[in-house]
């Protein structure tokens, strides 16, 4: 049967090919190696004129500089071999000093130092060892320059060397900033969506309440007291129609607006001002609350305002739901410069777990709000009966009256 695709025979995978070296690397060798063949051919008395074996050693210790960054060890090994072989032979001893010199800049810019002043020193003996073959030459003269010109370009590959490593250090430093502020954004989120959570706790769980206990007062008086169960459900019509308010104000902070859409409407937060209307909430499910205000009252940061409405709001439900036959106070501190919030109950029913109205998150939930803002909530028994909380608020200065 034919092959249908007769042309996957010959694909190869890419990286079954060697990697060709840089442009410049091989522009390098190629330069370095005609440069010397051009000098090398020109007659010098004292030397050997090029042959085959100059020209291939001539070779050997140039162009091997174009695999300079993949094999600077070797590179370096290869180009200072062939250097000193061609000086020992008797050929022109300066025409290829240029690629060991290329090389040992590469092995100290890119592997451990010793490995570079190793280098070094070793390409410096050959330089030393041409002058000792050279005749008529000052040992001090070519002492000085081996010293000179091999340091200096030890030093070059050095700086390069630790400017790359600078250079890794602050990629890893930009990474792991990257990673930080990642993880930041992560746990905004998380955290807006347990402030979130605690509005929908707050305003579920208030409504809710007041509506089952308005709904089982309702059906028990449903036939021998028409008007309270017309009332209880006006109260249950109320609380749906606020609940409900409340939770379109809360959704409408989720739909972030894309492109040129509209903002949502943002609706102003509750705050201490609807207190009373909480109040009368509670009178409507037959607890009689009381509302005391001490102090000329003041606005309060939206932040606090709201965290001080949530509070009395769960505070209230608790005692809707756990304290029985009771009466409720409400009472607002402005003054100081703290705020204070303290709802108490005089009520005898079931033992509260500290007042919590879902098996101890609501406290909870209280005490991180209260905490947020750099408050404490503080609840517990009342001595004589009851069960009491207080929020207090540090208010900033300059907040008006």
């Amino acid at each position: 049967m034919p092959d249908a695709h007769p042309r996957r025979r010959f694909a190869l995978p890419l990286s079954r090919f060697p990697q060709l070296p840089p442009l410049l690397d091989v522009l390098l060798a190629v330069g370095y190696t005609t440069m010397a063949v051009l000098i090398g051919r020109e007659e010098h008395a004292e030397w050997l004129s090029l042959d085959t074996t100059g020209y291939l050693l001539t070779g050997l210790a140039n162009l091997p500089v174009a695999f300079r960054r993949r094999f600077p060890v070797g590179v370096v090994i290869v180009c200072g071999v062939s250097w000193l072989i061609f000086i020992a032979l008797g050929y022109f001893p300066a025409l290829n000093a240029y690629g060991s010199l290329v090389a040992l800049y590469t092995v100290t810019a890119e592997r451990p130092r010793w490995m570079g002043v190793t280098s070094a020193v070793a390409l410096a003996g050959v330089w030393v060892y041409s002058g000792v073959r050279t005749p008529d030459s000052s040992m001090a003269t070519v002492m000085v320059m081996a010293v000179v010109i091999f340091m200096a370009v030890w030093k070059f590959g050095d700086n390069a060397r630790k400017l790359s490593l600078r250079n890794a250090e602050l990629a890893a430093v930009t990474e792991r900033l990257h990673r930080e502020q990642a993880d930041r954004a992560r746990r905004a989120v998380a955290d807006e969506r347990m402030r979130i959570a605690g509005e929908l706790h707050d305003i579920v769980a208030h409504h809710m309440s007041v509506i089952a206990v308005q709904a089982g007062t309702a059906g028990y008086v449903f036939d021998s007291q028409p008007e309270t169960a017309r009332s209880a459900l006006s109260v249950i019509a109320g609380a749906a129609r606020e609940g409900n308010e409340e939770l379109r104000r809360i959704l409408s902070l989720l739909r972030a607006p894309t492109g040129n859409a509209a903002e949502p409407p943002q609706e102003a937060a509750p705050g201490v001002e609807l207190v009373e209307r909480l109040a009368d909430r509670m009178r409507a499910a037959g607890v009689l609350t009381e509302v005391e205000v001490l102090g000329p009252r003041r606005s309060l940061p939206a932040g606090l305002d709201l965290c001080a409405y949530r509070v009395i709001q769960e505070s209230l439900t608790n005692v809707l739901k756990h304290a029985g036959e009771a009466k409720a106070t409400v009472t607002l501190d402005f003054r100081g410069e703290a705020f204070r919030a303290t709802v108490a109950d005089d009520g005898s029913g079931a033992a509260r777990d500290d007042g919590d109205s879902d098996g101890g998150h609501g406290l909870i939930g209280m005490r991180e709000r209260a905490r947020l803002y750099g408050g404490s909530l503080q609840a517990g028994p009342r001595p004589g009966g009851g069960f009491e909380v207080t929020l207090t608020l540090p208010v900033p200065q300059g907040t008006t009256a």
